[in-house]
C-alpha cells in the first residue's frame, strides 16, 4: 500500500518535479523490482522522461530502471534503458551487464546475449565467473559451438577453467550440442563438482541415449558420496525409457516414493514415460490418475503412451474430454501426438480435422506440428495433399524434407523422391540420416546404382555408418541394385547387427538366385546367437524357391515350426507355393494350397496361376482362375496370366474373353516400364516409347542390334507376343520393349567400360533377357 501511495504522491507532482527528492525515485524503484509493478514502474519512468531527470548523468537511475525492467521480464524495455546509460559509468557496473546477459539466455533473443557479451568484451569490461554461465547457456539454447569453443577459449584466457559454475555450463553445453566427448572432457578436468555438475554431465548421457555410460556416471556419483536428487531421476528417466528398462525404472519409482519426489510433476510425469516405453499402460495410467498436478507435459506425455501402447483410440479420447475441460489450448507437442495417432489409426477424416484446428489456433506454423501434419498425409497415403502441404510451407527443415521424402517412397515415387532430394540440396538443408533412410529405397526401386553409392559415401563422411539401420538400407540398396558382393561387404563390416541386417543378406541372396548362399548365412547366424524371427524364413524360403532348391525348402518350412516356434503366416506358404509351382510340381502345390491351415487368399492363387503359366498348364489355371474371380482378384497381374496362357495356347478367342472381363472389373494392366541411370539421372522408358529426345538415335541402335544379333544366331521368342499378328510384326513389336529401348540407350551414352544396370516394374520377358545377352556379347561386356 505505502508503494503505491508513494507512486501516486509521485505520479501527482507535475508542478514542482525538481523539488522530489531523488533518492525517493531510487527507493521506489527498488520496490518496483521487488514486487514487479509493471504499470507503476513505467509511470515512474514516464515522469523521469519528462522532467529529463537523467539528463545530469544521473545514471543510477537508468541502472535502477533497467533493472526493474529485466525483473519484469520486459527485456527490450530494459536494453533500451540500458544503451543510454553513458559508456564512461557502464563499463564500472559488470553486475548490470550480467543481468542484461542473463535476462537474454532466460527469455531470449539467445544470439543477444551472445552479441552482448562480445560487445562488453569489447568495451574492455571484465567478465566474471557469473558472467560465463549465461552466455554459454545461451550458446547452449542455440546449439552454436563455435562461439560456445570462442567463449570456452576466453574462460581459460581469464583463468576460470576451474571455476565450478563456469565448468557446469561448458558441460551442460558440450552435452546438449551432442560434444559428449568434449563434455567429458571438461567434466573430468573439474577439480570440485557438485551435484549441478554430475547431474549435467548424466544428463548428457541420458539425452543422448548412453544407457550405459549414464548407469556408469551414477554408480561413480554415488562412490563419491552424493545423493540423487529429484533433478538427477529426472535426467536419467529418459535413457531408462528408451533402453526400455523396466526394473531399473521400476528401482527409481521405488527410491522416488522413499524420498518423496514423486509430488513431482516432472518426476511422475517421466516415470510415466518409462511405463509407456516399455508397455506397461496400465501402471502409467495409474500414476496419471494419481498425480494430483497436471501440465501440457503430462497429458501430453499420456496421450503418447496410449500410441505407444497401441491403445490410440483412448489417447485421442482422453484429448477430446480435455478439450471438453477447456484446459487452455494445448501445445504444440500435444498436437503432433494427436496428429501421430491419426496417422496410426489412417484416420483422414479425423487427421483433417486436426489440421483444421492448428490452423484455427495458429500452431500449424510451429514447424514440428507441420512436420507431424505432412508425415500423417503421406503415411495415411494421400501422398498428393502432402505434396501440396509440403510446398505451402513457408519454413522447411531437415525433417520436413525427409518426411516428404519417405512419402514418395512408400507410395510408389520414387522418382519424386530424388527431385525433393535436389530440391533440399539447393536449398541448403543438409540431408541427415532419416533422409538417407529414405533416399536408399528410392535408389532401390529405380536402380539408382551412382547415387546410391554417393549416398554410402555421404553416409561415411557424416557418421551415419554407425546406425544399424542405415547400413540395413544400405545392403538392401545395393543387393536390389545388383550389386550383392558390396552389399556383403557392407554386411561384414557393420559393427554391430540385428535381426534385421541378418534378413537383409539373406533376402539379397534370394533376389540374386543364390540359395546356398543364404543357408550358408542362415547357419552363420545361428552360430553367433541371433535368433531368426518369421521374416527370416520368408527371405529363406525366398532364396531357396529362386534357387530350384526345393528339397532345402521344405526342410525350413517344417523345422521353422518346430524347431524356432515360428508361426506360421500366410507369407510362408505363399513362399511354399512359388517353391513348388517354379519347380514344375503343380499338382503337389494344388495340393499343398488345399491343405492350408487357413483360408488361402488372392495372392496364393496368384502364384499357383503364376506358375501354370509358366508350365503352360491351362486346366489347372482356369480352376485358379476361378478361384481368384471367386475371392476378388487385388490386380489386373491374374487377368493378364490368364490371357497370356491362352494366348500362348492360341486359344485367342478365350483370352479376348479375359481382356473384356478384366476392361468391365475395372482393372487396367500397367505399362511395363524400365529405368536407367546415366551420370547420376535416372531415365524412364515404356514399350513402343517415342519421347525421349534421342529416341532416332535409339530406334537406329536397336536395328543395328537385330541384325548383329542374328548373325550370332538370335531369334524372337515370339511366344511373347500376346497378340494375334504375324510373326514379322511380332518382332517388330519385341524389338520396342521397353529394356531393350534401356540398354540401346546405355550403350549409346553409357561408357563401355561399365556395366548396364536397367531395372523394370513387371519381370522381363525371356525375349529381352535373350537379347540383352548377344547385346553383351556384341559390346564386350559379361
Amino acid at each position: 500500500m505505502m508503494l503505491r501511495a508513494n507512486a501516486r504522491r509521485i505520479v501527482n507532482i507535475s508542478w514542482n518535479f525538481n523539488q522530489e527528492p531523488y533518492y525517493n525515485y531510487i527507493s521506489i524503484l527498488d520496490s518496483c523490482t521487488e514486487t514487479k509493478q509493471l504499470v507503476i514502474g513505467k509511470s515512474i519512468h514516464q515522469h523521469i522522461i519528462k522532467h529529463r531527470l537523467c539528463n545530469d548523468n544521473r545514471s543510477n537511475l537508468l541502472d535502477k530502471l533497467t533493472r526493474f525492467y529485466v525483473s519484469c521480464s520486459r527485456v527490450d524495455l530494459a536494453r533500451q534503458v540500458f544503451d543510454l546509460i553513458p559508456n564512461s559509468d557502464r563499463n564500472d557496473k559488470v553486475i548490470l551487464w550480467n543481468q542484461m546477459i542473463r535476462a537474454y539466455a532466460w527469455n531470449g533473443p539467445f544470439e543477444k546475449a551472445i552479441d552482448l557479451y562480445y560487445e562488453m568484451v569489447e568495451y574492455g569490461v571484465r567478465p566474471t565467473n557469473y558472467t560465463y554461465p549465461f552466455v554459454i547457456k545461451a550458446c547452449s539454447a542455440l546449439q552454436d559451438v563455435e562461439n560456445g569453443e570462442k567463449i570456452h577459449e576466453h574462460v581459460k584466457r581469464q583463468g576460470l577453467d576451474g571455476d565450478v559454475y563456469v565448468c557446469t555450463a561448458l558441460v551442460d553445453f558440450y552435452a546438449k550440442c551432442g560434444l559428449l566427448v568434449e563434455a567429458r572432457r571438461v567434466f573430468d578436468g573439474m577439480l570440485q563438482r557438485d551435484i549441478v555438475a554430475w547431474n549435467a554431465m548424466i544428463s548428457g548421457c541420458s539425452a543422448n541415449g548412453l544407457y550405459l555410460e549414464m548407469k556408469g556416471l551414477v554408480l561413480e556419483m554415488q562412490e563419491n558420496g552424493l545423493t540423487l536428487n529429484s533433478s538427477t531421476v529426472v535426467a536419467i528417466l529418459p535413457a531408462i525409457s528408451e533402453a526400455n528398462k523396466l526394473r531399473e525404472g521400476k528401482a527409481v519409482h521405488g527410491y522416488s516414493m522413499r524420498r518423496g519426489f514423486v509430488n513431482d510433476v516432472v518426476v511422475d510425469t517421466g516415470i510415466l514415460d518409462v511405463y509407456a516405453k516399455c508397455g506397461w499402460l496400465n501402471y502409467a495410467k495409474r500414476i496419471f490418475r494419481v498425480m494430483s498436478l497436471k501440465n501440457e507435459i503430462t497429458r501430453s506425455a499420456m496421450i503418447g503412451a496410449y500410441v505407444t501402447c497401441d491403445s490410440t483410440q483412448e489417447g485421442l479420447e482422453l484429448f477430446e474430454h480435455m478439450r471438453m475441460e477447456d484446459t487452455g489450448s494445448p501445445s504444440p507437442v500435444m498436437l503432433a501426438t494427436v496428429i501421430r495417432a491419426c496417422a496410426k489409426l489412417n484416420d483422414m477424416r479425423r487427421g483433417r480435422k486436426m489440421h483444421g484446428y492448428t490452423v484455427k489456433l495458429g500452431s500449424n506454423l510451429d514447424l514440428m506440428v507441420s512436420n507431424t501434419l505432412l508425415s500423417m498425409y503421406a503415411k495415411c497415403g494421400r501422398i498428393d495433399d502432402a505434396l501440396t502441404f509440403f510446398e505451402e510451407m513457408d519454413l522447411k527443415d531437415s525433417v520436413s524434407f525427409s518426411a516428404i521424402i519417405a512419402g514418395c517412397v512408400q507410395n510408389g515415387h520414387a522418382e519424386e523422391a530424388l527431385q525433393i532430394l535436389r530440391m533440399m540440396q539447393s536449398s541448403g538443408v543438409e540431408p541427415e540420416s532419416a533422409t538417407v533412410m529414405g533416399i536408399l529405397p528410392a535408389c532401390s526401386h529405380l536402380a539408382a546404382l551412382q547415387l546410391g553409392v554417393c549416398t554410402h559415401g555421404y553416409s561415411i563422411v557424416r557418421g551415419f555408418t554407425e546406425d544399424v539401420s542405415v547400413c540395413n538400407a544400405l545392403i538392401d540398396m545395393y543387393s536390389k541394385c545388383g550389386k550383392i558382393g558390396i552389399a556383403r561387404i557392407v554386411f561384414d563390416k557393420m559393427n554391430k547387427r540385428d535381426v534385421v541386417s541378418w534378413n537383409a543378406m539373406i533376402a539379397g541372396y534370394g533376389v540374386h538366385g543364390r540359395g546356398k548362399e543364404a543357408i550358408s548365412l542362415f547357419y552363420d547366424m545361428q552360430s553367433v546367437g541371433q535368433m531368426p524371427d518369421d521374416i527370416t524364413f520368408i527371405g529363406l524360403l525366398f532364396a531357396c524357391s529362386h534357387s530350384g532348391l526345393v528339397a532345402e525348402g521344405k526342410y525350413w518350412f517344417f523345422r521353422m515350426c518346430e524347431e524356432f516356434k515360428i508361426s506360421l503366416r500366410m507369407d510362408h506358404y505363399l513362399c511354399m507355393v512359388d517353391l513348388l509351382g517354379r519347380a514344375g510340381l503343380l499338382d503337389e502345390a494344388y495340393g499343398f494350397v488345399q491343405n492350408m491351415p487357413f483360408i488361402p487368399d488372392v495372392r496364393i492363387w496368384s502364384a499357383l496361376l503364376g506358375a501354370c503359366r509358366i508350365h503352360k498348364h491351362v486346366v489347372l489355371a482356369e480352376e485358379v482362375s476361378n478361384k481368384i474371380q471367386y475371392l476378388g482378384p487385388e490386380s489386373p497381374g491374374n487377368f493378364v496370366l490368364l490371357s497370356n496362357l491362352y494366348t500362348t495356347a492360341g486359344r485367342w478367342d478365350d483370352a479376348a474373353h479375359v481382356r473384356v472381363k478384366q476392361k468391365d472389373s475395372g482393372f487396367k494392366k500397367s505399362p511395363g516400364c524400365s529405368w536407367i541411370e546415366i551420370n547420376g539421372v535416372v531415365h524412364a522408358f515404356v514399350g513402343g516409347d517415342q519421347s525421349h529426345p534421342q529416341s532416332a538415335k535409339i530406334n537406329e541402335k536397336l536395328k543395328e542390334l537385330s541384325t548383329e544379333m542374328k548373325r550370332l544366331g538370335y531369334s524372337a521368342e515370339s511366344s511373347f507376343v500376346y497378340q494375334d499378328v504375324e510373326e514379322e510384326e511380332k518382332e517388330q513389336i519385341l524389338l520396342y520393349h521397353s529394356e531393350k529401348l534401356a540398354v540401346a540407350f546405355a550403350l549409346l551414352n553409357l561408357d563401355p567400360s561399365k556395366s548396364i544396370l536397367v531395372t523394370k516394374n513387371l519381370r522381363v520377358c525371356v525375349d529381352c533377357h535373350k537379347m540383352e545377352y548377344a547385346a553383351a556379347e556384341i559390346s564386350g561386356e559379361e
